[in-house]
């Protein structure tokens, strides 16, 4: 049996964190490494004591046909990179990976080019992290450093996101 490699180990547990994602469109999880430590995990839901999409029964984005990357503002939701962060000291952030994993809640496929959106872009900048690491399918990923997002300071805003 072939050994699973580490970025695909990690990618795997924010594949299982995303499990306990309570939203009705896409399924996401988040774990922050550093030095080969887990700091922090992630998925997406309400902010505590709120009800969520999976409660109601429904999503305000869905039912509006919102495209994805758009109206961030009308969704209930604490993104799974927003949660990690929240969830982990600062000091333990800097210079740490963030896996982020996700799939459609439909068909349980990964969910094609995905990334983070602008608002998570800043919550990570800020946070300390120096890499992204984002799965595109069972083995492949992609890796992104947050400098580059520093240095492209006017098209991160246009990204797609969940």
């Amino acid at each position: 049996m072939e050994r699973r490699d580490k970025t695909n180990y990690y990618l795997d547990i924010a594949d299982a964190v995303s499990e306990r994602c309570t939203c009705l469109r896409r399924r996401y999880g988040a774990v922050i490494v550093n030095n080969d430590q887990i700091i922090s995990t992630g998925y997406v839901g309400a902010p505590r004591g709120r009800k969520n999409c999976t409660d109601l029964g429904y999503c305000v984005r869905n039912k509006l046909n919102i495209p994805r990357g758009e109206r961030y503002e009308l969704c209930r939701s604490v993104h799974a990179e927003m949660n990690a962060i929240i969830n982990a000291p600062r000091e333990r952030m800097i210079g740490a990976t963030l896996y982020l994993c996700g799939r459609e809640v439909a068909t349980n496929e990964y969910i094609k080019n995905s990334c983070c959106c602008a608002m998570c872009k800043r919550l990570v900048i800020n946070s300390g992290i120096e890499r992204v690491v984002i799965r595109d399918d069972d083995k492949n990923y992609r890796s992104i450093l947050v400098i580059d997002w520093i240095m492209d300071d006017e098209t991160i805003e246009g990204t797609f996101g969940y």
